[in-house]
């Protein structure tokens, strides 16, 4: 996606009619990488949200709030001390000198702040927009780096350290021109003579693949727009153009710098047979005509960027979150399989003890005709009238190899009795892990991440969370899922194990339904009745239901799912098992596609 500096531009536009002016009243750092600022101005409160996550680096006005981390990180706290109660005095969009605005993805705030004698100062919050190098850096008036909330050391970055005390500067390694200053009479040389030092490199370079490589701010497809503003074609070669076209290009830079001034930009998602597959803050003309692509334009860029990415930051950030967990899961998951058939192999070798029983019993009976020596005995076996060989010990005599086998038989018996135990304790331990390894592919929030890392100390899967009480806000606490059925019935689904146990032993009712896929890991799913029996309740509430717990459950991606549901009275928790873990003896079967219908809550 095209998080140019075209795009930001359109951002500090949205930002300079919006908060400019503001006090920040509240700074919360809710991830590492994460910040929000509330900033207040003329009676509305406006939640600025930025995040140099690599996956997702972004910045824009959003109105969910943050939750805060009971205890603030260093570099939250270092934001309170030199910008809190600031005032946002200005807003630009840098470029790598840094004393003229620029189209750098590198957002100034220029703030004002009563420093500890109550002296006024400006202090700057530079937000990069960089991809993996994305950062949030504190500077003082001078441009000297006060703090970063990734701080970067000469050991893992040669071209620029990000350190309190050094010196702050945008790094310009391509070292393109400032488009809004570039003076255009000399726009013909510059580009021919980047032309000839760049066909070095490569294969010669159309017109907007120049420009892209030549002037900051613009990614591939704003460079082809340029193109096509200007009345000539995006993949037109340098050696063609007519005086006549330098001066359009020259007119078209012109009028984009004209945009950019005046703010009219016109922020839209492209889509192709419904699929999003870029966006931009400019018009687009380039798919104009084909009709598979289409535009849906957004009335600030703000609202575009909550659009597109607020779901996949999101989702990112439990994805990041749960690699560990998943990694940790998937190992005991292949350790406890392999244990599993060990002892499966082990349990099917003591079937053999019956056999060294009757080798016994057999010896007893018929060891008077063997005069020793003998390295087996041929005798009928009176439980069912067949020939038996039984092996001897030509060292011992027949009493001796009777007592061999059956001490055989024995410690045959007592290991099928050990394994038969051990068996059973790795089989749930497996259906444990399984169902833990879903709730993670289901996780939703932090707070759903935090039950299943409980989960998993208490279990001794990994090292148990730390004892220390510490105290629990409401919006720590992770909920179950709840979702409004198409005749109104509302539907309960469990995000893990505890939400399990929580919506089928504290939610539900007797006379309410109970929802789980058949044999495979998946989330509880309560249909809330209203007290009504089996025959008034619409068939369509079973299959919506019933689809939802296909959907969160490990068999998602299967095309027919069985799913058993139950009155709730007939449910009843394993005794000593893990959370969530049930049985039941009376229940009806479905058989669905995995769908998630219902209106989510």
């Amino acid at each position: 996606m095209a998080f140019d500096g075209l795009f930001l531009s359109a951002l500090v536009s949205e930002f300079k009619d919006t908060i400019l002016g503001g006090k920040i009243s509240k700074i919360v750092q809710s991830e590492k990488d994460e910040l929000q600022l509330t900033i207040k101005k003329e009676r509305q409160q406006y939640l600025l949200h930025l995040s140099v996550n690599p996956s997702i680096p972004l910045v824009y006005l959003t109105d969910k709030n943050k939750t805060a981390p009971l205890t603030a990180p260093s570099f939250c706290m270092a934001l309170r001390k030199h910008i809190g109660n600031g005032v946002i005095q200005n807003i630009t969009q840098a470029s790598t000198t840094l004393s003229e605005e620029g189209l750098e993805r590198v957002l100034l705030l220029h703030i004002s702040h009563r420093d500890e004698l109550g002296d006024i100062g400006t202090k700057y919050l530079s937000v990069e927009i960089m991809g993996k190098y994305s950062n949030i850096i504190l500077l003082k008036e001078d441009f000297t780096i006060l703090d970063a909330i990734k701080r970067i050391s000469s050991v893992q970055s040669s071209v620029r350290e990000v350190l309190p005390g050094r010196k702050y500067f945008i790094p310009d390694q391509f070292e393109k021109e400032n488009l809004l200053y570039f003076p255009l009479e000399n726009l013909q040389s510059y580009l021919e003579s980047r032309a000839k030092s760049r066909n070095g490199e490569s294969k010669a370079e159309t017109l907007s693949e120049l420009l892209f490589h030549s002037f900051s701010g613009l990614s591939p497809m704003s460079a082809r727009e340029l193109s096509l503003d200007a009345g000539l074609a995006s993949d037109q070669e340098l050696d063609k153009l007519s005086s006549s076209d330098w001066k359009k290009l020259s007119e078209a830079i012109c009028r984009l710098r004209l945009r950019i001034q005046e703010g009219n930009f016109s922020p839209a998602i492209l889509y192709e047979n419904e699929k999003a597959f870029d966006f931009s803050a400019i018009p687009v003309r380039q798919y104009s005509g084909n009709p598979a692509f289409h535009l849906e334009v957004f009335p600030s860029p703000s609202e575009l960027l909550t659009f597109y990415y607020g779901g996949k930051e999101k989702e990112d950030r439990v994805r990041q979150k749960s690699t560990d967990l998943k990694k940790q899961c998937t190992t005991l998951l292949e350790r406890v399989s392999k244990k599993l058939s060990l002892q499966e192999k082990q349990l099917k070798d003591t079937e053999k003890k019956e056999r060294f029983r009757i080798f016994g019993e057999l010896l007893t009976t018929y060891g008077y005709s063997l005069k020793g020596g003998e390295k087996e005995l041929i005798c009928e076996n009176y439980y069912n009238g067949t020939e038996e060989h039984i092996p001897l010990d030509e060292s011992l005599s027949p009493i001796e190899n009777a007592k061999k086998y059956f001490e055989k038989y024995d410690k045959a018996k007592r290991t099928e009795l050990n394994l038969s135990t051990q068996v059973k304790e790795s089989r749930s331990t497996l259906k444990h892990l399984q169902s833990i390894l879903n709730s993670l592919s289901t996780a939703e929030n932090a707070e759903d991440l935090e039950d299943i890392r409980r989960e998993m100390g208490e279990y001794g899967y990994m090292k148990p969370l730390s004892k220390k009480k510490k105290k629990e806000r409401k919006e720590d606490k992770s909920s179950p899922r709840i979702f409004r059925s198409s005749d109104g019935y509302l539907l309960y689904v469990g995000k893990n194990n505890y939400q399990n146990e929580e919506v089928s032993f504290r939610i539900a009712e007797g006379t309410d339904f109970w929802f789980h896929v058949k044999g495979s890991a998946g989330s509880h799913v309560i249909a809330k009745t209203e007290g009504k029996n089996l025959e008034e309740l619409p068939d369509r509430l079973f299959e919506e239901a019933a689809e939802l717990a296909a959907y969160f459950s490990s068999e998602k991606e299967s095309a027919k799912v069985e799913v058993d549901y139950t009155e709730r009275k007939n449910l009843k928790k394993v005794v000593g098992g893990a959370p969530g873990f049930v049985i039941y003896h009376q229940n009806y079967s479905i058989l669905v596609s995995p769908k998630k219908v219902p209106e989510e809550l």
